[in-house]
């Protein structure tokens, strides 16, 4: 990965493998992936991660797209009804609106890459994504409590989820793919098993996009084409 860089170029999952012969582990990797994008390890690398690769694998399908674009809109609604005033986002709303319709204007991964990279443009994407999670546990608080360690739901969102660089944990990668209508492969290198662990949010559902999750870090994998 280049110094500087939040999210890579495409490279040879090989990439990610330590020098040393590699384990068990990383031949299942490299027998289901063929090539991954490191994402900067910045504690917000699972929103860049998530937000990047699903923008990607819409980029073909204008209508897809489109729906996404509409998406976003619509999470103004989540947002407001939870109690945020529209100052404290709406500058972050129109950035993920406007990098939606770059991609739109250009339909280039390149240009996907450019605005990523961009940091004021890439962290105002991640700051939204927190702000939509934590709206979504806030809005679903009946379900989400349980789920939360912290004194409460609420200081919990403050602390931990809208606060940028702070690490996502199992229950805001819920509430972001519910909030967003996405659905995650997230392939674990984690366990002392030999074998990889599988996590498909929601299960059941098709996943858009692919997920590596290792020592508390994701970057985005691209399967090899099936025969």
């Amino acid at each position: 990965m280049e110094a500087g860089s939040l999210v890579s170029c495409r490279e040879d999952i090989s990439s990610l493998f330590p020098e040393q012969t590699p384990g068990a582990k990383y031949k299942d990797l490299s027998g289901q992936f063929s090539t991954v994008r490191q994402v900067r390890g910045d504690g917000n690398c699972f929103y860049r991660a998530l937000c990047f690769a699903h923008l990607e694998s819409v980029l073909p399908n204008a209508r897809a797209l489109q729906r996404f674009k509409e998406k976003i809109v619509q999470t103004y609604e989540d947002l407001s009804s939870a109690g945020f005033d529209e100052r404290s986002f709406k500058h972050h709303l129109n950035t993920v609106v406007n990098v939606v319709e770059q991609c739109q204007a250009d339909e280039q991964e390149d240009t996907l890459l450019r605005l990523f990279n961009e940091q004021m443009t890439s962290d105002s994407v991640v700051q939204y994504l927190r702000l939509l999670t934590s709206a979504h546990l806030q809005n679903q608080a009946d379900f989400f409590c349980n789920f939360v360690e912290a004194p409460n739901l609420l200081v919990y969102c403050h602390q931990e989820v809208e606060t940028m660089a702070m690490e996502c944990d199992h229950v805001d990668i819920l509430a972001l793919s519910q909030a967003l209508d996405i659905c995650i492969h997230i392939v674990s290198m984690e366990g002392d098993e030999q074998l990889l662990a599988h996590h498909v949010i929601p299960e059941g559902a098709e996943p858009s996009l692919h997920l590596l999750y290792q020592t508390s870090h994701y970057n985005i994998l691209y399967p090899r084409p099936q025969h």
